[in-house]
């Protein structure tokens, strides 16, 4: 199969070794470094991983940062600190590629103690409560690994920079009339510390940012144009293999459509 595999990341230099070598053959790792200072661009590229430097701060500007620099005919995603096996990754695509559905999502299923924080859960159970009232997809979870076709994908226009993007995708799915469903994948202990649903704050930033999402989206804006927090003058996504020679620029965001308050966490989840 011809798939790449987003792994938005944000000083994750200890857990990319693992990640990048689960990957099944023929799975190529994209590696967005959203602002990384612990070397985790090097890491990637001596493991064989492409790299994007995305300098806009969010989970979603690091998500579509991958998808512009992705050129295979699925697109895959998933986290980079190794709470997630991408050797699970086949069970996802195998759905999409024989058309059982369009956007296949993991639902998380904790493997450890302590994989999964408590207010992490609960948010993330009241949010998918909220998400299967507005779409009727019967899903329980908004976890990060997914595969998706790139056409598909693309045709959707994300707008999302924050840590909403997860959700605009099922969201937009719905909209577009595709199918979205759900399959077990184990959800292990993290190496490293998360910057989003890892701390109180950014657990609230997050539900601020899907539940503004889920507002416009029940309010009849089928189609919801969202937050992003890239500025005119922001350096646009480059992208390195593991020469490390630099590819043209990707392009730049139009400016903000909206802005939610409170700092813009990194690409970790």
């Amino acid at each position: 199969m011809n798939v790449d595999v987003i792994l938005p990341c944000l000083d994750e230099a200890d857990a990319l070794p693992r990640v990048i070598g689960r990957l099944p053959q023929g799975y190529r790792a994209i590696v967005v470094d959203n602002g990384s200072t612990d070397g985790s661009a090097d890491v990637a590229r001596a493991h064989g991983a492409t790299v994007v430097t995305e300098p806009r701060r969010g989970f979603g500007s690091a998500c579509a940062a991958g998808v512009a620099a992705a050129t295979a005919d699925f697109v895959a995603f998933c986290d980079a600190d190794a709470s997630m096996d991408p050797a699970e990754l086949p069970g996802l695509l195998d759905r999409v590629a024989s058309g059982r559905t369009d956007l296949a999502l993991g639902r998380r299923v904790p493997t450890s103690r302590g994989a999964w924080a408590p207010h992490a859960r609960f948010a993330n159970r009241v949010l998918a409560v909220l998400m299967r009232r507005a779409t009727g997809y019967r899903l329980r979870d908004l976890g990060p690994m997914r595969v998706m076709r790139r056409e598909q994908l693309v045709a959707l226009d994300l707008q999302d920079r924050r840590s909403g993007y997860p959700l605009e995708m099922v969201l937009a799915a719905h909209a577009a009339g595709l199918r979205v469903d759900e399959s077990d994948i184990g959800y292990a202990q993290r190496i490293g510390d998360s910057k989003v649903t890892g701390t109180l704050r950014g657990t609230v930033n997050a539900v601020r940012d899907m539940s503004r999402l889920l507002r416009a989206y029940r309010s009849g804006e089928r189609r919801p144009r969202t937050v992003t927090d890239a500025t005119p003058d922001a350096a646009a996504p480059t992208t390195t293999g593991t020469t490390g020679l630099e590819a043209r620029p990707t392009p730049t965001d139009t400016a903000p459509l909206e802005r939610v308050a409170g700092p813009v966490e990194g690409a970790r989840s």
